[in-house]
């Protein structure tokens, strides 16, 4: 957590719009059958290991990570690191209304960070999108928009866009609203979260049935990958 986060503050400093993404097993699925997303995450300057399952996936292949860190953990740790030097922060994602909740929030916990502007993720031309965040030239910009329409929008759009960084966190915002809640922690030390995730959203069971194709994928990578 320590280097993910003392790297996004470093990228922050250079101001080239690079961006972080975060994928889990479902991601990686999407990317072995999207070559745009692919592209998306290949290009990243920062790739988290948001779930167990890519962890153990990784320890299974012979490249062990460090740990799983969790999106909303990320965010905290570096809210609390840019509230220090007064850094600043626009929030892009989440139905009407969240932004500004998820933004009134953070303001009220973390104090000194600057939040300098919301937008909801339902926009169809990017153009006065990207004016208004170019407008106040962000430290970070959350793009909290899922998976994979924020990875391919980062992609796009950066060469466009004055900002310090960008990450894509998907349904981080609501959390920070106070609208959605994450797993109780005894379900998070238990790599379980995607777990708790479907027994509050039973309408994500279709996307689960990536997790066994992925499990799939990686062992037979680790079996055939010299063939």
């Amino acid at each position: 957590m320590d280097e993910a986060v003392g790297k996004a503050l470093e990228l922050m400093e250079q101001r080239s719009a690079a961006y972080v993404v975060t994928p889990n097993p479902e991601i990686v699925m999407l990317c072995r059958e999207n070559p745009s997303l692919s592209r998306a995450v290949e290009n990243a300057a920062m790739v988290l290991p948001d779930g167990i399952g890519i962890v153990k996936g990784a320890r299974i292949l012979g490249t062990p990570l460090k740990q799983k860190l969790p999106v909303i953990d990320f965010a905290q740790e570096l809210f609390s690191h840019m509230a220090i030097h007064g850094m600043t922060l626009f929030l892009l994602g989440a139905k009407p209304g969240v932004a500004e909740k998820a933004a009134a929030n953070l303001s009220a916990r973390f104090e000194g960070l600057k939040i300098v502007g919301t937008n909801d993720g339902y926009f169809e031309d990017s153009a006065p999108l990207i004016e208004k965040i170019n407008s106040v030239s962000p430290d970070l910009l959350l793009v909290c928009l899922g998976a994979p329409k924020q990875e391919l929008w980062m992609y796009e759009n950066a060469h466009l866009l004055s900002v310090g960084l960008m990450a894509g966190l998907g349904g981080s915002l609501d959390v920070f609203a106070g609208i959605a809640e994450r797993a109780p922690e005894s379900w998070r030390k238990l790599g379980l979260e995607w777990l708790y995730r479907l027994k509050e959203e039973p309408s994500r069971a279709k996307r689960m049935t990536n997790l066994p194709k992925f499990g799939f994928a990686v062992i037979c990578r680790r079996m055939f990958r010299n063939k």
